[in-house]
């Protein structure tokens, strides 16, 4: 009875083998990841995300996974500019590996990311010493553009490509940057004291050009007040002349001037003054006409 099973038992005993076997061949590769496959240590091929199958018992061989994802590497480099100052730059380099070169970016390059490092310090140290301390925070970029052209072309032969060269900082030497900050003060408190001093004249001007204004206003203001005085005067002779009263041109304009006299006084009562000198004797003011008529006829 058992010889008569025998031959089904060695079949499934061969199928659950051959199962086992095909199982251990499969391989898994992750997403934005290829392996490296190789047959008796010979590049055999390059397998992308998903399952994957490769012959057993050692015949072919997962040599590497390579990550095809964004890589970043920071780079600290220390190096002169023209004016003879040194410098530490501080410089991120994002690179990945070449899809379709994966066996140059394996077999080529032990220590990539080494290799990176070497090319920017060398690229900045044959760019950074042609340009002053000043120049180089203005081309900042510039610099990292061309260093970044410069290293993508030498790792392109190894199947990565540079992406993308920033240069985040630059930080001269303590001694040097102290001194930058003392001159940019001096330098700002040149322009605030000139900025004062301006605004100093501005207020001068400002004030004699006002006194000015008030000046030629307050003479326009008794240009004006003598001439309506004048007027007044005209006005008033004209009418005494038109009237029926029969004076003489003398009489009238001793009328005139002692109102006009005595406006001035009663003004001056009106406008806080408690003490004005008048002439002792009974006929001051017939004298002060007097006087007044004399220098009129005078000119």
């Amino acid at each position: 009875m058992l010889f008569q099973f025998a031959p089904i038992i060695i079949i499934v005993v061969l199928l659950i083998i051959a199962l086992a076997l095909f199982i251990s061949g499969l391989y898994v590769v992750k997403q934005q990841t290829v392996a490296i496959i190789e047959r008796f240590g010979k590049y055999q091929k390059t397998s992308t995300s998903g399952i994957n199958f490769k012959i057993p018992f050692g015949i072919d061989m997962i040599a590497a996974r390579i990550q095809l994802r964004m890589l970043q590497s920071e780079i600290v480099v220390e190096t002169k500019t023209q004016d003879n100052v040194f410098v530490t730059m501080n410089v991120a380099t994002q690179y990945r590996v070449n899809e379709q070169n994966v066996t140059d970016a394996y077999y080529k390059l032990m220590h990539p990311e080494a290799q990176i490092k070497s090319y920017i310090e060398d690229a900045l140290r044959s760019s950074v010493p042609k340009l002053t301390l000043d120049e180089l925070f203005e081309k900042k970029d510039e610099i990292a553009l061309e260093v970044q052209k410069q290293v993508a072309e030498e790792m392109s032969t190894y199947g990565y490509v540079i992406v993308k060269t920033l240069i985040t900082k630059v930080e001269p030497d303590a001694e040097v940057k102290q001194s930058m900050n003392e001159i940019n003060a001096a330098q700002r408190k040149r322009v605030a004291a000139q900025e004062l001093a301006e605004a100093d004249k501005i207020k001068i001007v400002t004030a004699a050009e006002a006194e000015a204004e008030k000046d030629r206003l307050h003479g326009v203001g008794i240009a004006q007040q003598r001439k309506a005085i004048v007027d007044g005067l005209a006005d008033s002779i004209r009418e005494l002349k038109e009237s029926n009263v029969s004076l003489s041109e003398e009489q009238i304009m001793s009328i005139l001037l002692t109102n006009q006299y005595l406006d001035t006084l009663n003004n001056f009562a009106q406008g806080g003054n408690n003490t004005i000198f008048l002439p002792a004797n009974p006929e001051g003011v017939e004298d002060i006409r007097t006087q007044i008529l004399s220098a009129l006829q005078a000119k």
